[in-house]
């Protein structure tokens, strides 16, 4: 229990702790009082003290009590209170006058006197206070009802008393010549006690239920009151009569509960407000509501007693008790014929109502339901025929868990029982979702609202099958990828989550295949995106057929693919890895078989990361040695399968290490730029050099290009370096053309670089004005271009560069895929062959027919050509008898520094293998032209 419910609890068991005890200390006092007037108070006088003044002290602390409790705030029956304080203040002064003549004076009240007078003034109060408590009707009829019920119980107890005892003392006061005030006064006290009497017992029938239990003892201590009034009136008990006797003991006790009555209901009302959340609705009263509808009845009957009673005694039938009982009769057949005319309205407002809500069950498209205890179905609304199909008749008499999926039952009979357990105000309804069984066999997914009835279950239900598909549908795509409709990246790591915290949990057997199809991108830009996709989804079936049903195929996104691979509780680790660098491997094979795509072939390859799990190991951990060990599958070579290493992370680390220092590099100037001669093969004169930018770190590592560029490739510390190695190159470039040495400088530029809308516009051009270069002095190494670059834009940008003097050469010339349409497209003033054509050039003649084959092509253009590479003197006597023109390479010499490349400058020239005193040059000219022309197609062979 909480703390605050605890300290209600507590505030709770304590209020009803002083209640007990204020109830027992009442009802001690009381019976000290009865005892007191039984024993005679041990003398007379104290006797008629107690009798006079005592109950003149306790009907004063009624009447303060009620007062007290009227003025307080927040009271909902304040008037009812007061007039009930200023009828007991009546009885007090009453019994205070009594006290006078019979204490103080010593003499015995006269009648009339001015404590009748109290006495008479002390009914009115109490019957208007009664009043105020009793329920007001809201309609005419209503009003007219509570009239006739009033007299009905006046006019009963008015017969039956005026024939037993009011008609003889009447009489008695005739003959005895008593004058009409006294006549009238012994008349007063029991026609008062009567009328309230009738109040009270109306009140008992028609009070409302708030502060039961003060209206209860309020109505106990005026019902006392009027008892021992009634006694009070009889002739017999009245003369032998004297204060401080039993009598008086009941209404002392009468004051004292008007006095409690109050503060019971304070007591009441502070405890429904601290725990009402936790009580129960108070159970219907039907004793108490058939007396309340028999009441007009017995009084009928009372009256016919009096009258019977009267015959029976052989007496004349007194003018009073004939009127009073026809008024009765007259009452009872009027307010008879109003209650059957109610009767008829309420039948046919209840008949309407029943018609109403027994179209809005059957015309309802929700099934309803009405279950018994045992759980048998009662009543079926039609709907289950539109809902089941199934007829509500045939439903009807069966049990409700005959029509429950099996694997649903459990689930069902829980939640009832726990439902049926709990408290019906804290949880008055609660829903179940089960399966249904229909008439045509199949399983409908039903969603029911229950409620109690009768001791059983009502259920409201209604047909969620299509609901339930299109979530599992909607839970499906966003578990799925939409192409090929194997699971996606979160689902993938959700299964590979569970395979790690499973009961195989740390199963070094379990791993992760990470799968990327090599050659995919030319797919695309080479036959297009719906080509793209037919391959996917093939590949994607191929994988899905390679793997077992406990695995999971999953496609990450692209053309990247994963598996996951349960381990088979296999302790040989070493196995298990053969094992599973088998199914990659056939995986890799499988994924790299021809595609049929419309009515041709298409080849890609697969390059496969492997991780397998370890101890304590995350699935994102695993996911990511996975991709590792992938990218190294591709940066080896790709088609291959690789297994994850600690290596691989601490290479990822490195290069991040390396990506983060480069981003002050440039700043801090840790760039220097080195130059590579590029010498004429015919003469050995230095005709250009290439620029080639070195990063020396402050520890003082040297990084190569091909390290700090692949780190910072696609970033914008690649841009930054490209714009520093132009900048550089342009301005050394004019200080040697200052100091005599005038040789071109070409400077390796992506065709993407070239065409960055980002770039001031004019920048190259800038720089040549800047630093005065002259014309012919740069050139520019195009890279195979980008298949996203535009060669329309790429085209214009190089004839605008030629026309400044600026020389165009195409770099890597024989490893891309677009060489022709670049020969044919762009303005090429050199032509550089690539590495991979250089370093094979003597051993394969293959190699050899092709390289040669490319330079007749160059030579054919009128091109220059410049061999990359070029490291050893085969190559250099190779290359120079195909027809190549320039070439650059460890052969002659590696980067140069700007001290070192001068020397070389002003010595000239390189001793060329296999030149001799009779050898004849190839090619005339030992420089690559300053001037060229600048074509905007491919120009005719010179002949």
């Amino acid at each position: 229990m909480s703390a605050p419910g605890a300290l209600l609890s507590w505030r709770t068991a304590t209020g009803r702790s002083a209640g007990l005890r204020s109830r027992l200390a009442l009802a001690a006092v009381c019976a000290g009082y009865a005892v007191g007037a039984v024993v005679g108070w041990g003398s007379p006088e104290l006797a008629v003290f107690m009798g006079d003044f005592g109950l003149s002290v306790a009907a004063l602390i009624a009447a303060v009590s009620c007062f007290l409790y009227a003025r307080a705030g927040g009271i909902r029956f304040r008037p009812a209170w007061f007039l009930f304080s200023l009828s007991s203040a009546m009885a007090a002064g009453g019994n205070a006058v009594w006290g006078w003549y019979e204490v103080v004076l010593g003499r015995s009240v006269p009648t009339p006197s001015l404590a009748d007078l109290f006495f008479l003034c002390f009914a009115p109060p109490a019957i208007v206070g009664l009043l105020v408590l009793a329920k007001r009707p809201v309609t005419r009829a209503g009003w007219v009802c509570l009239v006739l019920d009033a007299w009905l119980i006046g006019g009963s107890l008015l017969t039956l008393s005026w024939s037993l005892a009011l008609a003889h003392t009447a009489h008695v006061a005739n003959a005895a010549g008593v004058s009409v005030a006294r006549a009238a006064l012994s008349l007063a006290y029991p026609l008062l006690d009567i009328v309230l009497v009738s109040m009270v017992l109306a009140l008992h029938f028609r009070r409302f239920s708030a502060n039961r239990s003060s209206v209860n003892t309020a109505i106990g201590g005026l019902a006392l009151t009027v008892l021992c009034d009634a006694l009070f009136t009889a002739p017999l008990l009245r003369s032998a009569y004297q204060s401080g006797q039993l009598l008086d003991a009941g209404w002392f006790a009468g004051s004292l509960l008007l006095a409690y009555a109050p503060w019971a209901a304070g007591r009441e009302d502070e405890d429904n407000a601290v725990g009402s959340a936790a009580q129960t609705p108070p159970a219907s009263r039907p004793i108490a509501g058939s007396l309340a509808a028999l009441t007009p009845y017995l009084a009928a009957a009372v009256c016919t007693l009096g009258i019977l009673y009267n015959v029976v005694e052989g007496r004349r039938v007194d003018r009073v008790v004939v009127l009073t009982g026809c008024t009765v009769a007259l009452a009872l057949v009027v307010r008879q014929a109003i209650m059957l005319l109610d009767n008829i309205s309420l039948t046919q407002e209840l008949a309407q109502k029943e018609n109403h809500f027994r179209s809005l069950v059957q015309g309802s498209s929700d099934v309803i339901m009405i279950a018994e205890p045992s759980g048998v179905l009662r009543y079926v609304s039609p709907a289950a025929a539109g809902v089941y199909g199934r007829e509500a008749e045939d439903l009807v008499g069966t049990e409700l868990s005959s029509i429950i999926h099996p694997e649903d039952l459990g689930g069902v009979v829980h939640e009832l029982r726990r439902f049926l357990a709990a408290s019906p105000r804290e949880e008055p309804t609660t829903r179940i979702e089960c399966r249904f069984g229909s008439g045509t066999g199949d399983w409908l997914h039903v969603e029911s609202t229950v409620n109690r009835h009768q001791g059983g279950l009502l259920l409201n239900s209604r047909d969620v099958t299509e609901r339930v598909r299109l979530q599992a549908q909607l839970q499906h795509n966003a578990e799925h990828d939409p192409l090929t409709d194997l699971p996606n990246r979160a689902l993938f790591t959700a299964r590979v989550g569970k395979a790690l915290g499973g009961r195989r949990a740390g199963d070094p057997g379990t791993a992760v295949l990470f799968i990327d199809l090599d050659g995919f991108k030319a797919v695309n830009d080479s036959i297009g995106h719906q080509a793209g996709d037919e391959l996917l989804i093939q590949a994607a079936r191929r994988l899905q057929d390679s793997v077992r049903a406990s695995d999971t195929a999953a496609r990450l996104g692209g053309d990247e693919f994963a598996a996951l691979v349960v381990g088979d509780g296999t302790r040989d680790q070493a196995a298990r890895e053969y094992q599973v660098h088998e199914i990659a491997d056939r995986l890799r094979l499988r994924l790299s078989q021809p595609y049929r795509i419309g009515a041709g072939e298409v080849r890609v390859a697969a390059s496969i990361g492997v991780a397998f799990a370890e101890p304590s190991i995350t699935p994102k951990d695993l996911m990511r040695n996975a991709d590792l060990a992938m990218y190294r599958a591709k940066a080896s070579g790709k088609d291959r399968v690789e297994l994850y290493a600690p290596q691989m992370q601490a290479d990822v680390v490195r290069r991040s290490e390396l990506a983060a220092r480069l981003r002050s590099a440039l700043r801090d100037g840790e760039f220097a730029l080195l130059h590579q001669p590029v010498v004429h093969l015919a003469s050995g004169t230095v005709a250009a050099v290439s620029a080639q930018a070195r990063w020396r770190s402050t520890q003082g590592v040297l990084f190569t290009p091909a390290e700090f560029l692949r780190v910072s490739e696609g970033s914008d510390r690649a841009a930054e370096l490209g714009s520093w190695l132009l900048e550089e190159a342009v301005e050394q470039a004019a200080d040697r053309a200052r100091a005599g040495h005038a040789v071109a400088v070409s400077v390796r530029v992506s065709a993407a670089r070239l065409l960055d809308r980002t770039l001031p516009p004019g920048s190259v051009e800038a720089l040549l004005t800047r630093y005065g270069l002259p014309s012919g002095a740069l050139m520019i190494e195009v890279a195979d271009s980008d298949p996203r670059i535009s060669f329309d834009e790429l085209e214009q940008r190089l004839v605008a560069l030629r026309r400044l003097g600026v020389r165009i050469a195409l770099d890597g010339f024989g490893s891309g895929y677009a060489a022709v349409n670049a020969l044919r497209r762009l303005p090429i003033d050199v032509l550089k062959l690539d590495r991979c054509l250089v370093e094979g050039v003597v051993e394969s003649a293959r190699l050899h027919k092709i390289t040669s084959g490319l330079l007749r092509i160059a030579g054919d253009l009128g091109m220059q050509s410049v061999a990359d590479g070029v490291d050893v003197p085969e190559q250099v006597r190779a290359l120079r008898a195909m027809g190549c023109t320039h070439g650059q390479g460890m052969a002659f010499n590696g980067p140069l520094d700007e001290y070192r490349l001068r020397r070389t400058l002003i010595r000239g020239k390189y001793p060329v293998p296999g030149i001799g005193p009779a050898a004849q040059p190839v090619l005339a000219g030992g420089a690559i032209p300053l001037q060229g022309r600048s074509h905007d197609e491919t120009p005719v062979p010179p002949t």
